[in-house]
């Protein structure tokens, strides 16, 4: 079994000072858990922003897009970082057609947009090959609880742990240690503390 202990502990040891990125990479399950095996990546949750509809859900969505939301230490890991990861993950010279899986990259800051810039000058395409969006996020809505840490979800042996550590759903959104174990049950390498001793496979 899984210690509920090593839950605890690392999310009590996590960097408080924090910075947050955010993308559309389409289904938001897999950059959600890909983001989490990212060194200097503290916690991930998924949601809907770049529209316009008011109060969007996945059933009403409108004009929104699923993003992945990060949060990162900027002392391990820097926006520009994250950039490059996020353009690794899909192919910027083109765009889905729906509108709900498009590939976006959201700043919030002047700074984020002046990294984005020096990104773009010095990536392999120009700004008029790329068809990625690249908006400002002006509001950012959670999505629905069950499609949070969805690869951790099916995996007993990590739920297991966390309800006896005593975390709600919520808790678990926002939990550091969900969101490199949710990388780990999506097949990502991730250094956890005593995750290889405590894998059960089948459970």
């Amino acid at each position: 079994m899984f210690s509920p202990d090593r839950l605890t502990t690392y999310d009590a040891n996590a960097p408080t000072d924090t910075a947050t990125a955010t993308f559309g990479l389409g289904c938001f399950w897999g950059p959600d858990a890909a983001a989490g095996a990212i060194d200097g990546v503290v916690r991930t949750r998924v949601g809907y922003a770049g529209g316009t509809t008011l109060d969007p859900t996945y059933e009403t969505i409108g004009d929104h897009t699923e993003v992945v939301q990060i949060e990162y230490d900027p002392n391990t890991t820097s926006f520009s970082d994250l950039l490059d990861w996020a353009f690794s993950q899909h192919h910027p010279p083109t765009q889905p057609d729906k509108r709900q899986y498009q590939n976006v990259v959201f700043t919030e800051t002047s700074t984020q947009r002046e990294q984005l810039r020096r990104f773009i000058d010095a990536s392999e395409w120009t700004e008029a090959q790329i068809e990625t969006r690249l908006e400002r996020l002006d509001a950012f809505t959670l999505a629905e609880e069950y499609h949070q840490k969805f690869q951790l979800r099916g995996t007993r042996w990590i739920t297991d742990a966390f309800e006896e550590a005593g975390y709600d759903t919520a808790a678990v959104r926002d939990s550091p240690a969900a969101a490199k174990l949710n990388a780990h049950a999506a097949g990502h390498d991730v250094t956890f503390p005593g995750l290889q001793q405590s894998y059960e496979p089948g459970r």
